[in-house]
């Protein structure tokens, strides 16, 4: 005869006290979804993990600092017997069926009266997947599900998206780490409005509807002049459609994201941001420099390079930067690298200070290349970097010697 299978229901837990018996590593996974759903969690336990401590210092949950006891399901409306003692687990279990108390046994599901199934989020869409006790399994179902309703492969919602903007940041380059939510109101729009920066892979997964406004922000070539970018927004939204503006990086690291923001809220159109992986910091993980490490930086400045230390419209205190003894990452430098070597070490910087340049940063024909204040611009020429790259001053680039150049 055929084992009998579970069945699949929601728990509305908020308010309701939730025990949790056992405070090592499995409780810890399992305590955060029930603390989202708003359950009043108890932990009972002689000892628990620094993360559940920490959950329970922070007033999260109660912990009652104990072994379990026979009378402790009382007024509990689910239960969790998550011990390493399988003894312990089986009185817990034992007690919530005489109790009526639905209980999950985490060493041996079978024994329990409830299964915990392998769950993920989409937006507010919650997925469930049990396999019969195979765990591996759910979770590579669960995974699969969620991430089709991530891409877009499957259209989650009945309705098309509402006329407005959304504020994209796309990462640094590579497509795998534009952001869950990113990709998502991708896959919803009707108009994207990128860039060269953009994530250019992205746009292979829109569906042939989607029109697609190449903003053609090219460094020193063609360009779209910005109030051109904030009108195209917003006469698209105005029309009916829902428009992604897809950017490099993060929207408000040089982006000029809040410009077009501010452009749509005085139209009245309405927007979202969605923050993005900023290549000041991913590039250089990516390439081996930590941009800061302890005992050698702790601070880290980020410098826009897109005006001269001199040029009147600079905002930038380039004295100061040069006697600070942290990290400096700059961006949009690479063409006048020269000028800020020379006023870096006009006020003070060593001239063996390393430098790690980085060019196409988390992409197929990513370049590193490795030198030191001093002759860092003359290797750039000699060698024929080109933007976009992205610059790092600091010993830090020591740190990580040829880490992420292989």
């Amino acid at each position: 005869m055929s084992r009998a299978q579970p069945y699949l229901s929601g728990l509305l837990l908020a308010g309701r006290r939730v025990l949790v018996v056992g405070g090592g590593t499995v409780a810890q996974r399992r305590i955060p979804r029930l603390l989202r759903s708003g359950a009043r969690v108890e932990v009972v336990a002689p000892e628990a993990t620094p993360a559940v401590e920490a959950m329970a210092t922070a007033g999260e949950l109660t912990w009652t600092r104990r072994a379990y006891r026979d009378g402790d399901l009382v007024d509990a409306w689910y239960a969790l017997a998550c011990t390493s003692d399988a003894v312990v687990n089986e009185e817990v279990a034992r007690e919530a069926e005489r109790a009526r108390v639905f209980c999950v046994r985490a060493d041996l599901a079978v024994h329990g009266s409830a299964v915990t199934p392998a769950v993920g989020t989409h937006d507010d869409v919650e997925v469930g997947v049990l396999t019969g006790g195979r765990p591996r399994r759910s979770a590579a179902v669960r995974d699969a599900v969620v991430a089709a309703l991530q891409s877009g492969v499957v259209d989650d919602h009945a309705e098309p998206a509402a006329p407005g903007v959304a504020l994209v940041g796309g990462g640094p380059g590579d497509p795998e780490l534009v952001t869950v939510r990113g990709r998502r109101l991708l896959a919803r729009a009707d108009v994207v409005v990128t860039d060269r920066l953009g994530p250019r892979e992205l746009l292979e997964e829109l569906g042939p509807h989607v029109e697609v406004v190449d903003a053609a922000k090219i460094p020193y070539g063609r360009a779209a002049n910005q109030d051109v970018i904030n009108e195209l927004l917003v006469r698209h939204a105005r029309a009916g459609k829902f428009v992604v503006r897809l950017k490099g990086g993060d929207p408000y690291v040089f982006g000029r994201g809040f410009e077009e923001v501010l452009a749509c809220v005085e139209a009245g159109v309405p927007v979202t941001v969605v923050p993005g992986v900023t290549s000041a910091f991913a590039v250089p993980a990516v390439a081996g420099v930590p941009v800061t490490h302890r005992g050698v930086a702790h601070e880290v400045v980020v410098v826009s390079g897109h005006v001269a230390p001199g040029d009147p419209r600079s905002l930038t205190d380039w004295p100061a930067l040069a006697r600070l003894r942290g990290t400096l990452v700059l961006l949009m430098g690479v063409d006048r690298l020269d000028a800020f070597a020379r006023v870096l070490l006009e006020h003070g910087r060593a001239a063996d200070t390393p430098v790690s340049v980085i060019a196409d940063g988390t992409m197929t024909g990513q370049r590193v290349l490795r030198s030191t204040l001093g002759e860092a611009a003359e290797r750039v020429r000699a060698e024929d970097v080109r933007p976009p790259a992205v610059i790092v001053i600091g010993d830090v680039v020591a740190v990580g010697g040829d880490a992420g150049e292989a």
